[in-house]
């Protein structure tokens, strides 16, 4: 492959990811999901298996520093003793592109026995056995790959990342979660630091 065409393909790789992102039909739902998330009286659990696991471990981390207890719950694990961390009040955002994935979908049925109070799914397909299962579907749209065999997780990852931080960023407004805040769970790092230091951060 010639070098024009790399950069050819790489730049069609990121508008297609660009255009994901575009294209989320934000709707009620997502205003439901977000402020479910502010009335959580438990802490939010995020699972997700696969490439889509991984951006549920960001979006919990993400929660965590913006003032909402969370943890990721591997739905492996889940199946051999973890879900002994639910309780009554908890909220449940479960990522699943497909919404299909029978270890996800076993601990979502589950989870109800444990009082789990909400679950938020966050999922693609129109037919994923996650909307039956969620109080809210956030719908990420219908996405192309652009992964040759238009199978790698690129676009839809992106999309699920996006979403997380969004509501994320919603919840930490809706609660006024203040810097001090915020630099009370940075102790060290250049971000605590940053949060320590005088003055208001830069309006947009």
């Amino acid at each position: 492959m010639k070098r024009t065409s790399i950069l050819q393909r790489a730049r069609a790789i990121l508008d297609a990811e660009a255009d994901a992102l575009r294209n989320i039909p934000l709707d009620a739902s997502f205003e439901r999901a977000v402020r479910i998330l502010r009335a959580c009286r438990g802490k939010i659990i995020t699972t997700g298996l696969g490439k889509a696991g991984i951006i549920a471990q960001k979006i919990a981390g993400t929660l965590c520093s913006n003032g909402t207890p969370a943890a990721f719950v591997h739905p492996g694990d889940a199946a051999h003793g973890d879900l002994g961390i639910l309780r009554p009040n908890d909220v449940i955002i479960a990522c699943s592109t497909s919404g299909k994935t029978r270890e996800v979908i076993e601990m979502l049925e589950l989870a109800h026995h444990f009082g789990v109070e909400h679950i938020i799914g966050i999922t693609s397909h129109p037919d994923s056995a996650i909307r039956k299962l969620a109080t809210v579907v956030i719908n990420m749209g219908i996405i192309q790959e652009p992964c040759p065999l238009g199978l790698t997780p690129s676009a839809s990852t992106t999309a699920m990342l996006a979403l997380g931080d969004a509501l994320s960023m919603v919840t930490m407004e809706l609660k006024g979660f203040t810097r001090h805040q915020y630099g009370l769970r940075h102790h060290a790092g250049y971000l605590g630091q940053k949060a320590r230091q005088t003055g208001s951060p830069r309006k947009t």
